[in-house]
């Protein structure tokens, strides 16, 4: 089980998915920018990462990345679409209440 305090929620969708609406206090980076490498913001070496997307597709493909790397790693069954659902806060990069697409 991820405990919260030492987990990093990261968000892989591109740029303009994460501003029109994402989880509050999650990081950002691409799959697109993972794949190639990127660090993870937020990650010390003992964080463990959550990853999501739009619908867990891409999420459940970038989480194999980190554990490849020695990093445990699990991904948001259903992505976004799931968190909206279930009326959990989504914000926009302002702040305000926002959307996901």
């Amino acid at each position: 089980m991820l405990q919260a305090a030492t987990a990093v929620l990261l968000d892989v969708r591109e740029s303009e998915e994460w501003q029109a609406g994402h989880i509050p206090g999650a990081q950002h980076l691409p799959l697109s920018r993972l794949t190639a490498g990127a660090k993870v913001p937020g990650a010390h070496a003992d964080s463990r990462l959550v990853l999501i997307c739009c619908s867990g597709q891409r999420s459940q493909h970038a989480a194999r990345l980190p554990r490849e790397r020695g990093t445990e790693a699990a991904d948001v069954t259903g992505g976004m679409k799931a968190w909206a659902r279930q009326g959990l806060p989504v914000q926009d990069t302002a702040g305000a209440a926002g959307t996901f697409i």
